[in-house]
């Protein structure tokens, strides 16, 4: 039963796929990081640097079971690195926690030679001249970089994430991601007489009224709801890029725009309509779903093995789901994302080295542990080779890991974003809440993001 909505999917998806897994199928030209020289070069813009025996301190934020990832890895790098390098993973807490420091430690150097940071993030370290200039220095280097079928291999749409606004330096690396995808009961599809989950917005609307009106037989309460609305910045930029638009467009915060405001009014209508309901709580909507409360979830895919132990814990027999992309307009868009690893100003030895970790972090073999472990994307297609047993034992992950080989669009990478996040939130939970009209409220929150944007400092 589980092929009645993902085969149509995966068909799709393989179309969209499959010019890039013919670019990056050059197994034989890529090159094991620790292979690389282990004397300085000769030319290029790193000449003469000597990354050996440097101590590469990174600041993470994993905890449980990933951090216990996160030091065998670093262990194994540690072991058997041909230059020494002893690279410190260091849990900092959240993104926040390692921001604050970020931020009083980089007028005083007090930096690590690795931070993980989101893209906003990294933009504001990069505005307060705390990572190193570009990091294509180091990516594209001839000696110690990328070669054009190693780059080939990586997912497009996230080797091409972490740049500048303007495009004019990258400012961090990818280590994983993860996308907005919408979490679908199949066992309650098929009992409501649809065969595969929707694909444009009208058909989730009367999914969803549906599942509302008549419930489906594995939930035994009285408030069965289809959806439960999710109103922060990513859901909102998801909506907005699989109707086709964008939030930011030409240097500036574009919220009234026709594809967010019928987004915007769509959710509106679905809970004004009782065929939805607000999340009551902190991951109130994935709970909804992993109980079969509500009939859809849209969230992130790092949230999968959550949802998977959820319904093992409410049922006894659980039922059938899945994740497909989220309703769209012409095309699937996704909104890509995850925080990727920048790297601070400190000496050209210990940026090297940073580098040399990183590099050999974005590896197959790295990346298929990693998966492993965290679930997120690996964002090398050559990983996949390595997934079959992750594949056999959690297929809604290899569902998923389908949906970011096609069109993928990313928030905006500004240091101001944060901020504006939580404006765009505020305007959306009072339209849901309060009512209003929404044309309006969006030209208000686009003039507000736009006078954040120009005033922002970190």
């Amino acid at each position: 039963m589980r092929k009645f909505g993902v085969l149509a999917t995966l068909i799709l998806v393989a179309a969209l796929a499959l010019p890039m897994f013919n670019v990056s199928a050059q197994e034989g030209e890529f090159r094991s990081t620790f292979d690389l020289p282990t004397e300085p070069a000769a030319d290029g813009p790193l000449a003469g640097v000597d990354p050996t025996g440097q101590t590469v301190v990174w600041w993470h934020q994993h905890s449980g079971g990933r951090e216990e990832a996160v030091n065998d890895l670093v262990g194994d790098f540690n072991a058997n690195n041909p230059w020494g390098i002893t690279v410190e993973a260091s849990f900092q807490g959240g993104y926040g926690d390692i921001y604050n420091k970020m931020i009083a430690g980089i007028p005083t150097g007090d930096v690590p030679n690795l931070v993980v940071a989101y893209q906003n993030n990294a933009a504001a370290y990069y505005m307060a001249g705390g990572l190193v200039d570009d990091l294509d220095v180091y990516v594209l280097d001839p000696t110690w970089g990328l070669n054009e079928a190693e780059i080939a291999d990586f997912v497009p749409g996230i080797f091409n994430q972490d740049y500048t606004p303007d495009g004019s330096a990258r400012i961090g690396f990818p280590p994983n991601r993860s996308t907005e995808a919408l979490y679908y009961n199949m066992t309650a599809l098929a009992e409501l007489g649809y065969d595969a989950p929707p694909t444009d917005w009208e058909q989730f609307r009367e999914m969803a009224c549906a599942y509302t009106e008549n419930g489906w037989s594995g939930y035994d309460g009285d408030d069965a709801i289809g959806y439960t609305v999710r109103t922060d910045a990513s859901n909102i930029a998801a909506g907005t890029f699989a109707l086709g638009g964008d939030i930011y467009k030409d240097g500036a915060f574009v919220y009234d725009s026709e594809e967010t405001v019928t987004f915007i009014q769509f959710m509106v209508g679905l809970y004004n309509d009782g065929c939805a309901e607000l999340v009551a709580e902190s991951y109130g909507d994935q709970n909804n779903f992993t109980a079969g409360k509500a009939l859809f979830y849209i969230g992130s895919t790092s949230g999968l093995p959550y949802v998977r132990d959820g319904i093992l814990e409410a049922f006894e027999e659980p039922f059938e789901w899945s994740v497909t992309f989220i309703p769209y307009a012409d095309e699937p868009v996704q909104n890509v994302y995850g925080a990727s690893i920048s790297i601070p100003k400190t000496t050209p030895e210990a940026e090297l080295a940073a580098w040399l970790f990183l590099r050999w972090l974005t590896e197959a073999d790295q990346q298929a542990l990693w998966a492993e472990v965290s679930r997120y994307y690996p964002v090398r297609f050559s990983t996949q080779a390595e997934l079959d047993t992750m594949f056999a034992d959690f297929p809604q992950y290899e569902d998923s890991w389908a949906l970011i080989q096609g069109k993928t669009k990313v928030e905006p990478q500004l240091a101001s974003y944060d901020v504006i996040r939580d404006e765009a939130t505020a305007t959306f939970d009072t339209l849901l809440v309060s009512g209003g009209d929404v044309e309006s409220a969006l030209v208000d929150l686009t003039n507000t993001a736009n006078e954040i944007l120009a005033t922002f400092t970190p």
